[in-house]
């Protein structure tokens, strides 16, 4: 008999709408989101305000995409970036995705960000910064 890894708890009746129960109902891969318990989401996210490099944050990108099925986009804003605020930081919409943690992830890059700003230029160095000069 083995038993199944944790999942989620849910959350409170009308506080989120991540579509936790429809995404039960159907089985598939899509249920690995709900393996990002609330412990394992505090991990993440000090993972993630602890960046050591562009090359870390690209790899917790891919290692997000591969475990969860979350898919996360960083990079430069439309207009100048004179911030961190800068940077559009985007996950995609999947069910399952708790609203709270929708919000959480991009909060946490910031953080990493503001903390090294090293990986921030090379971001910006990343998209062709001086493309217009």
């Amino acid at each position: 008999m083995t038993q199944s890894p944790p999942l989620r708890s849910p959350c409170p009746p009308g506080t989120c709408n991540c579509g936790r129960e429809q995404l039960l109902e159907t089985s598939g891969s899509g249920v690995r989101i709900l393996l990002l318990t609330r412990n394992e989401e505090k991990r993440l996210l000090e993972r993630l305000e602890n960046l050591r490099s562009l090359d870390d944050l690209h790899h917790m990108q891919r290692r997000m995409y591969e475990q969860l099925g979350i898919r996360l986009t960083v990079e430069p804003g439309y207009n100048e970036v004179r911030s961190m605020r800068g940077i559009a930081i985007h996950i995609d919409e999947q069910p399952g995705l708790c609203r709270k943690t929708r919000q959480s992830i991009p909060a946490a890059i910031r953080r990493g960000l503001e903390r090294n700003p090293e990986i921030a230029y090379r971001l910006l160095d990343a998209h062709d910064l001086l493309r217009d000069a």
